[in-house]
């Protein structure tokens, strides 16, 4: 029997159409819709980002995130079930639906973005440097002049060393293994810089006003961002027009209050006018 060439067309897309889990389910935004809250992954041991306040209370800027994507879906940023997970459970709990999205100081990387899809970037860490506001180096360039002179203190890891060479080729490396001693060593004067997240140091130097400065130069950038399931492009636009809005829109003021608040730094308010994002 012969098949013309308009019915094969026409069977061959019935077949896909049928096929296409995201036509047969439909989208997770959808669900979450249908459900009445937002079940979001993150952790809580880790401030700036994710952490209890004193009255057991989850706190911080990922959790910030969660609170824009709430009200973004109820008008309610309260409307969120909250999963809390380790580092090595982002993935996982995102591939078997334990959690609509996670939002966790999660680096995007190529490796990963294979098995999740990445929303937009909320923020941009990278490693920085803090002094003592009464110290002896003022900034950078003072450090990097001083050559073999200064010693930086830094969290012990296989790469710390390397990485603190990147910024200050001649510098002394201490490494300590937890985030207190490096502090501790600064304080005490055993070291003139510590070099860690930039989003650590800011979050330290709001709790302690005055004490610290940075030292205005940060490198290895990484990139934070959100992570949902693959295959669902309603859900990660919706997350998308979010995360957006909030960092260029109408959510501005939220979000420019909890940078302040966890990273002690004012946002220039978005340009009206032509959208900055095609300048």
């Amino acid at each position: 029997m012969t098949i013309s060439f308009r019915t094969g067309v026409m069977s061959l897309a019935a077949a896909v159409l049928l096929s296409t889990p995201a036509l047969a389910d439909g989208s997770k935004l959808d669900e979450v819709l249908a459900r009445g809250h937002l079940v979001l992954g993150t952790g809580s041991t880790n401030a700036p980002w994710h952490f209890k306040s004193a009255d057991d209370k989850l706190q911080g800027f990922d959790v910030d995130m969660g609170h824009i994507i709430a009200k973004a879906l109820f008008g309610d940023p309260e409307k969120i079930e909250y999963v809390n997970q380790s580092s090595d459970a982002r993935i996982p709990n995102i591939t078997t639906d334990k959690v609509d999205i996670t939002c966790q100081f999660m680096t995007v990387t190529g490796e990963r973005a294979q098995q999740v899809a990445f929303t937009i970037p909320y923020y941009r860490e990278g490693v920085g440097l803090m002094l003592k506001a009464d110290g002896k180096y003022g900034d950078y360039a003072a450090l990097k002049a001083a050559g073999s002179s200064v010693t930086i203190s830094v969290l012990q890891n296989v790469y710390a060393e390397t990485m603190v060479h990147a910024a200050l080729p001649e510098a002394t490396v201490d490494q300590y293994d937890s985030v207190d001693l490096i502090y501790q060593a600064l304080e005490s004067g055993r070291a003139d810089a510590v070099a860690t997240d930039q989003s650590s140091l800011a979050w330290y130097m709001t709790q302690n006003p005055g004490r610290y400065k940075d030292a205005g130069y940060g490198w290895n950038p990484q990139t934070y961002a959100c992570a949902v399931k693959r295959g669902d492009q309603d859900w990660l636009n919706f997350v998308n027009t979010a995360l957006h809005e909030a960092m260029t829109g109408v959510e501005f003021d939220f979000y420019a209050k909890s940078f302040k608040t966890w990273f002690g730094k004012d946002l220039t308010p978005p340009q009206i006018g032509f959208p900055v994002e095609f300048k």
